[in-house]
């Protein structure tokens, strides 16, 4: 039995639809004419600006008040920049100058390039505490350890996209700093007490509240203390209790994408989890990336069916939709008439990089970027020094395949410059830069999330705090190899 064409348009009110491609499909503008909040862009959508605005044009000639969505971050996850990697430095970098007015700056001018490409959501800044080194899918998304400071910086960015007429989202509620798992591929957990969560991972979500943040998005991670077995998108404890009754926000909670794992093996699939999101009090589903018309319209019958069936309370998808309309209505972007400020991200970048040690002799060294995979969040972005280079000699190994032996027989007696992300976690990688330094002058440069761990005989260790294509521009010139 069809579903009731009221319930069925209340539901696609409080959905974030995708679609594959650079043109946007019929179906996708047939939908937000029946009432869809929106879509989310990701890379596979983007080649240029002009063609970006001429599929957001498409969506609003639909409905004016379409909500657009992209996470652009900057640093390692970036959507415009997927082909070549962010002009611009993430979090992390933003976070080790500790220059609030930049943070501001930055999130401004991506505001403005978001503005000028018809995107008016942008599911960004991630304002988690990154205390775990090891944590797989926050890292440098992070602006870093430290409560206050993340706090600090986290309003800035709020501030920023604000200024540009971009709604923000604050991501990932209650925090998904300290897990040590990927909640893309499993669900996990953070087993500490309410007090922990208060003074380590709410401070930046009370900041963002305080700044007018217009959207915040759920974790798909369990704490036990307040969300029980479930996953704090599911948990009206954390949404309704938490986040609304006692930190008194009053903007759209957004789910994080319904498709991932944390959140279809904890309700079942991902239309109960629409249903469970939608009951504990969030406002916008974010189905995700794999997304076709079959599933939205799957989806929306679910939540329809289980108000039918008095499962969910029409009012709770009621008080939902009108929230997601207030906010597709109120947002308005307005992009700089300065145009794109070129140089700033580069200029961050530079003020971001680290050296311990001697960086000399380097004009002849022997580049070796040791491979690593990328987050989901990530993409497969463009990063390394490879761009920035004048000539230098260049090669990319897996550390795990390659011996000290055979890199030195490479240099030839020149110094060696290894590059990688979050070294001390990648296979081989410690025993393999620790070898090649006991035969060569080895300079070692971090662009992952920099832990406590150092290379014992290296010459220096230069960190970058991210792998955007202006981190690894920062990186060539502090090496003296940029071209």
């Amino acid at each position: 039995m069809a579903a009731d064409p009221g319930l069925r348009r209340l539901a696609l009110r409080t959905l974030l639809a995708a679609f594959d491609g650079t043109t946007v499909p019929q179906w996708a503008v047939e939908l937000v004419g029946d009432g869809l909040a929106g879509h989310t862009l990701f890379g596979g959508n983007v080649t240029d600006p002009d063609q970006v605005r001429a599929g957001t044009a498409a969506l609003r000639a639909a409905r004016a008040d379409v909500l657009v969505a992209i996470d652009e971050e900057g640093g390692d996850v970036t959507r415009l920049a997927h082909a070549t990697g962010s002009p611009y430095p993430g979090n992390a970098a933003l976070g080790a100058v500790d220059d609030p007015a930049l943070t501001r700056q930055v999130y401004r001018a991506i505001g403005d390039e978001l503005a000028g490409c018809g995107v008016n959501l942008n599911l960004a800044p991630t304002v988690d505490v990154n205390t775990a080194d090891d944590n797989p899918i926050i890292g440098t998304r992070s602006f870093g350890a430290d409560p206050t400071l993340v706090a600090t910086h986290a309003a800035a960015a709020v501030a920023g996209l604000t200024d540009a007429g971009i709604a923000g989202c604050a991501k990932h509620f209650p925090g998904h700093g300290a897990t040590v798992t990927d909640s893309h591929l499993e669900l996990p957990t953070v087993d500490v007490p309410m007090s922990v969560l208060r003074a380590r991972d709410l401070p930046p979500f009370a900041a963002v509240i305080a700044a007018g943040v217009a959207a915040i998005m759920t974790a798909h991670i369990r704490v036990p203390v307040l969300t029980g077995q479930a996953p704090a998108t599911f948990s009206r404890a954390a949404l309704t209790g938490l986040l609304r009754e006692e930190y008194g926000y009053q903007g759209v909670i957004v789910t994080d994408a319904l498709e991932m794992r944390g959140a279809t093996s904890a309700a079942g699939g991902i239309v109960p989890a629409a249903v469970a999101a939608l009951a504990a009090g969030a406002d916008l589903l974010c189905v995700g990336a794999r997304v076709d018309r079959q599933l939205v319209e799957r989806i929306a019958a679910g939540i329809a069916a289980a108000v039918a069936d008095g499962v969910l309370p029409v009012a709770r998808v009621e008080q939902a939709a009108a929230r997601v309309a207030a906010l597709a209505s109120a947002v308005r972007p307005a992009p700089s008439d300065a145009g794109a400020a070129t140089d700033l991200g580069y200029a961050a970048a530079r003020r971001a990089v680290r050296v311990e040690g001697v960086l000399d002799g380097l004009a002849s060294a022997l580049v070796v970027q040791l491979t690593a995979g990328s987050t989901i969040a990530e993409g497969r972005v463009p990063w390394g020094l490879g761009p920035h280079l004048d000539g230098t000699t260049q090669l990319r190994v897996v550390a795990a395949g390659t011996t000290a032996d055979e890199i030195a027989a490479l240099a030839a007696g020149r110094p060696v410059v290894l590059v990688g992300r979050h070294l001390h976690r990648v296979p081989g990688a410690p025993g393999l830069i620790e070898a090649l330094a006991a035969r060569c002058p080895v300079s070692v440069v971090e662009m992952g999330w920099p832990s406590g761990w150092r290379p014992a005989g290296v010459r220096a260790f230069v960190t970058t705090y991210g792998a955007s294509h202006a981190n690894g521009r920062a990186a060539a010139e502090a090496l003296g190899l940029a071209a």
